[in-house]
């Protein structure tokens, strides 16, 4: 667990590391798709190819696994409709929906910052 006592400064111990809620939730949802698939699905549930086509870059294959991690993780709900061929839709759940607001906190920041962080070498 991340003890509350200690500043940034101070070096955490791998084992807490590891532990720390913070560290598992950036490791949960801090890869390079997870937050854009959350930030798109926040506007409105989307099937699969018309996310694909809002995702520059992404293949299929890692979209899919994207959203099955997602799915798996409780933060994306997948419905799928009895057409021909088979419709599937993906949503924000609740607890994924929580997940906007700290999202947006960030992209705030790094738009404020990034200047700052591009100088660094």
């Amino acid at each position: 667990m991340c003890p509350p006592a200690m500043t940034l400064s101070t070096p955490v111990p791998l084992a807490e590391h590891r532990a720390c809620p913070v560290t598992d939730v950036l490791n949960r949802v801090g890869d390079r798709w997870s937050v854009v698939v959350i930030v798109l699905l926040g506007g409105k549930p989307f099937r699969f190819n018309e996310l694909h086509r809002s995702i520059e870059g992404i293949s299929q294959r890692m979209l899919t696994r994207t959203l099955r991690g997602l799915e798996h993780e409780g933060l994306v709900s997948r419905e799928v409709f009895p057409t021909n061929p088979p419709g599937v839709e993906y949503a924000l759940t609740a607890l994924g929906e929580s997940l906007l607001v700290p999202l947006s906190a960030l992209a705030r920041w790094a738009v404020e910052h990034h200047g700052e962080l591009a100088a660094k070498p």
